[in-house]
């Protein structure tokens, strides 16, 4: 069954990119014309984590299997065998394992045979081998056995080849002086030829006559290939792009002169994470040999959470809806010319709804919950899938007061086979696998580098005795892909769900209810750092342990200044602390009733009043009652764990517009943000600074 892959139809749709690099609408239901002719690129697409890139590759393989020639690898999870001897590598067992998956039989066509894969695969396994120890030698045949089976699978699967291979060795050992290398490599070839291929098969090993200092003649460059490998440095590099060269080589070959027969479409090569080192060592020697005029017909689909890996320097960038019709990728040159890199974009907030939709079709949750979901997860497909799917788990007393906080404190079954799961920590593992994300959580509260720094010296200092704690999670970060906090931001984790996440974890996973020790703590902690005069960044973190008011009589006094821009900029960024929210708390958010100019619900936190401050007069307890509803509302209505809320929206814009009436100076800005503030909060933007600036700073 087809998975739905919101905003992805521009590859997967019968005449979307897949398609037309394939030449096979899904299914091999019909072909389509070639869009690159026989020059298809690299195609790679990138995205952070939780993009949807591994999702993308599974379809791509789910539609495609068994029509086409096709291999699925992570290039970050290649597990080496145990006891393995040094003839494996990465790229080595990673070129097993492709040929592998590429070989069985599809619809219309023979299996694709790989024996030149398989000769050099079974020089380089000799290195290392010895007289004394024939048992590694016998482990390290027998690990060949899947690939020389794609060969012959009536001679490659049985194992008496391995004894004859031994005895030849043990021979060669008797006669021969060290090096080695190139001697067992010849040995072992020539017994697995004489064992294993057939007699058209065999010609296959003149194809190594073109290696180094072959000079035409197969088995001497076989014998180089071994030498290089064991070399080691550039040497062993040139063997390995030699052999990712042997895999299209093999893979051509079925489709060329009398042997295509009735094959359509091209073989497809799906590389995972293909930002790690083994991804180059298989992009680059294809890239390479088609630079250089080489045709091999494979479509290779990779995807790089580094967007801007250095491996991409030079590939031709579009994004992916651009891709729907039309996906030019013109060469020059440079190598790197050959990829296209495809950036995958967040979901539209339409969506976003059809994915909430998806899984609530009676629309039992709030309707604006998609809306607010969206702007949380930034359309982020991981995170709309998973709390949309929690959405749509909910127990039913839940449903109709679910905020996005509300979804985070929930659990979700993600497999029949397996208990429910918490949304929050789930999400936040995917997100950010990491050992230990506490220091993470921590540093979340912090606002810059320097706050960060200070807040890991004071709460972090046993998580490392090499270095600072703070600047290894920002490397990390980077690493990544995780967006850079920019300067003045107001935030050390960039991303708002990463940041969301990590600051859940930080109020709720300490086991430390109703108290949040660790949350106080670091709030606390921060608040005397930026102590002792009533600026924003202490009011803050003021707001983040539920004292409001003090930041309500500052934010009065400071109001007749002729700095409106200034006062309102700090009104936006108190705001914005994180709300200390009671896990599971369900009913009205006590800043609604605040901000509506009402008292909240007895035994509330986080959003309650102290009283008016003594000593005011009328006209200053007017004022200040006006700014104590307006920073509720900001404070609501910009945190991304609550619903939008127009009620609320309206009495914003009535509040800055009764403030402007107030102020000697300043009336115009105030009267601006009354006008666009509400629409940004509509559009889920930030608050624009000044208001109705179009990026929203």
């Amino acid at each position: 069954m087809d998975r739905e892959l919101y905003g992805r139809e521009a590859a997967l749709h019968d005449a979307g990119l897949v398609a037309r690099l394939s030449g096979l609408t899904k299914h091999g239901a019909s072909r389509v014309p070639f869009e690159h002719g026989d020059d298809p690129p690299v195609t790679v697409f990138t995205g952070g984590r939780g993009t949807g890139k591994t999702a993308l590759l599974k379809e791509v393989r789910n539609r495609y299997k068994g029509y086409t020639p096709l291999a699925l690898l992570d290039c970050s999870h290649i597990e080496p065998p145990a006891d393995h001897g040094p003839g494996w590598t990465p790229l080595t067992g990673a070129l097993a394992e492709l040929a592998v998956q590429l070989s069985p039989k599809v619809l219309g066509a023979r299996p694709v045979k790989f024996p030149r894969v398989s000769l050099g695969l079974v020089a380089v396994a000799s290195l290392g081998w010895s007289q004394e120890d024939d048992e590694r030698a016998r482990r390290d045949l027998q690990r060949l056995g899947p690939l020389l089976a794609t060969v012959d699978p009536t001679r490659g699967a049985a194992t008496h080849w391995v004894g004859k291979v031994l005895a030849k060795l043990a021979a060669t050992f008797a006669e021969a002086t060290v090096p080695l290398a190139g001697l067992l490599a010849e040995a072992t070839v020539e017994t697995v030829l004489e064992e294993v291929f057939g007699r058209l098969q065999r010609t296959s090993e003149s194809w190594y006559g073109t290696y180094r200092n072959a000079g035409g003649r197969g088995k001497a460059g076989l014998q180089q290939l071994a030498i290089d490998f064991e070399q080691g440095g550039r040497r062993r590099a040139e063997a390995e792009g030699f052999l990712v060269g042997a895999l299209t080589e093999d893979l051509l070959h079925p489709y060329v002169g009398i042997r295509r027969g009735g094959r359509i479409g091209r073989p497809l090569v799906l590389l995972d994470n293909a930002h790690e080192p083994l991804g180059r060592q298989l992009v680059e020697p294809i890239l390479r040999a088609r630079a250089e005029g080489r045709r091999d017909r494979v479509v290779v689909l990779a995807t790089s959470r580094v967007r801007e890996h250095e491996g991409l320097r030079n590939a031709t960038r579009t994004r992916l809806p651009e891709t729907a019709h039309r996906a030019p990728s013109p060469r020059d040159t440079r190598v790197g010319s050959g990829i296209l890199a495809v950036e995958l974009t967040p979901l539209s907030p339409s969506q976003t709804r059809s994915a909430f939709d998806h899984h609530d079709p009676a629309g039992r949750t709030p309707t604006e919950l998609a809306r607010a979901v969206h702007r949380l997860t930034g359309g982020r497909p991981l995170g709309v899938a998973l709390l949309g799917r929690a959405a749509g788990e909910a127990p039913e007393h839940l449903r109709a007061g679910l905020t996005p906080g509300g979804l985070l404190d929930l659990t979700v079954e993600l497999r029949e086979d397996a208990p429910p799961v918490p949304v929050a920590p789930t999400l936040l593992a995917e997100l950010l696998p990491v050992r230990r994300p506490g220091p993470y959580a921590v540093l979340a509260a912090a606002h810059d580098e320097e706050s960060a720094r200070m807040l890991a010296h004071a709460r972090l200092q046993g998580e490392s005795l090499d270095g600072d704690v703070a600047l290894r999670v920002r490397d990390h970060l980077r690493s990544e892909d995780w967006a850079a906090s920019e300067p003045g931001s107001g935030h050390f984790v960039a991303d708002p769900l990463l940041r969301a996440l990590l600051l859940h974890r930080l109020r709720f996973e300490d086991g430390d209810h109703p108290r949040y020790a660790a949350w106080h703590a670091v709030h606390e902690t921060l608040h005397r750092h930026y102590g002792p005069e009533p600026g924003p960044y202490r009011l803050h973190h003021d707001l983040a342990l539920g004292r409001t008011e003090e930041a309500v009589t500052r934010l009065r006094l400071t109001f007749p200044e002729q700095d409106v821009l200034g006062w309102l900029g700090r009104l936006r960024f108190i705001g914005s602390a994180p709300y200390p929210r009671e896990h599971g708390r369900t009913g009205p958010d006590p800043r609604r009733a605040i901000a509506l100019g009402q008292r909240p619900q007895a035994g509330t936190r986080g959003g309650t009043t102290d009283g008016l401050p003594p000593g005011l007069d009328h006209d200053t307890t007017e004022l200040h009652l006006s700014v104590r509803r307006l920073l509720h509302a900001v404070w609501l209505l910009t945190d991304p764990l609550a619903l939008p809320d127009d009620e609320v929206a309206d009495r914003l814009a009535h509040e800055l517009r009764r403030l402007s009436g107030r102020h000697l100076t300043g009336s115009g800005s105030l009267w601006d943000a009354a006008t666009h503030w509400p629409r940004d909060i509509r559009a889920r933007r930030d608050l624009s600074l000044p208001p109705g600036r179009e990026d929203g700073v």
